[in-house]
């Protein structure tokens, strides 16, 4: 039997999946499944760029704004209710379209990656959010030299969960993969590093104009303490600095431009190992159209 079809749209921040996906699900009947691992939390919106209800044109979006940013979302959840969603697009007669620049998250769904099942430690996960993310490195390493070698090591999150999980298990499993339920087509997108840069630039101060300051003031007062703004990284990291006095505007907004660009290139070096994807610019949407349609047919 022919496995169901599922289309995978990703690549690095500020290279246009979101629209990408949305016109492709607009002219093929689809819908769509976020892989982006802060935008399942709720109000991290310009934060984390998250799409707009008229951005998504009526196509339905499924996986955002699924958890409280408050507490840690696992790769092993995520994992769970993206199958289901994809499931229930497919039994719907629709096409699921997986979309985001989080690779953990497409690979988890994509090569259908069983994951530890080691539940939360909150004792330990609070003495570790006082750590930088260099120390939880150095933690990793003396506890999984292996997994230490393949974790992005400034991502706080990502290292907090893999001593989590070598303290439970003695180290970080290898990851069991079984026959993926579907067929897939992976669409990456891709800029000239010059024009991402500029739109990594105009991005972040767009969001600044649109209120990004005054959504990190609303979080904390909702509950959101400042430690955990900043263990999400990236913009709110960064804000948490910037309400807190610890740094001017001026040089938050030159540091997130530094960091988001370094984030973008961790994305780029995770992507360029997998030799399925296609790779196209975001204007090139007549030949994604076409791709598409051939897979489908």
């Amino acid at each position: 039997m022919q496995k169901p079809k599922l289309i995978v749209i990703l690549g690095q921040t500020a290279t246009g999946k979101s629209g990408v996906a949305v016109r492709l699900a607009k002219k093929f009947d689809g819908e769509v499944v976020s892989a982006d691992s802060r935008q399942v939390y709720k109000g991290l919106d310009l934060g984390t760029g998250k799409i707009t209800k008229k951005e998504m044109r009526g196509i339905p979006h499924h996986l955002l704004d699924i958890a409280s940013p408050r507490e840690q979302f696992s790769v092993a959840e995520y994992k769970k209710l993206a199958d289901t969603a994809i499931s229930g697009i497919l039994k719907r007669g629709k096409i699921p379209i997986l979309c985001g620049g989080t690779g953990l998250y497409i690979d988890t769904v994509v090569n259908g990656t069983i994951l530890p099942g080691v539940a939360p430690n909150i004792k330990l996960r609070k003495e570790l959010n006082n750590k930088t993310a260099k120390q939880l490195f150095e933690m990793l390493k003396k506890l999984d030299p292996k997994r230490a070698e393949t974790i992005d090591s400034k991502n706080p999150r990502r290292t907090i969960r893999a001593i989590e999980i070598a303290s439970t298990l003695g180290r970080v499993p290898n990851l069991e993969v079984r026959l993926p339920s579907w067929g897939v087509l992976k669409i990456g997108l891709t800029l000239p590093d010059k024009t991402l840069k500029q739109k990594i630039h105009i991005r972040l101060f767009s969001r600044i104009r649109l209120g990004m300051v005054a959504e990190a003031r609303r979080l904390h007062k909702r509950g959101l303490s400042w430690g955990r703004m900043e263990a999400l990284g990236l913009e709110y990291k960064y804000l948490a600095k910037y309400v807190n006095n610890k740094i001017s505007k001026q040089e938050m907004l030159a540091r997130l431009e530094t960091e988001i660009w370094r984030y973008a290139k961790r994305q780029r070096t995770w992507f360029k190992r997998d030799k399925e994807i296609l790779w196209f610019e975001p204007a090139e949407f007549k030949e994604i159209e076409k791709e598409t349609k051939k897979f489908l047919n």
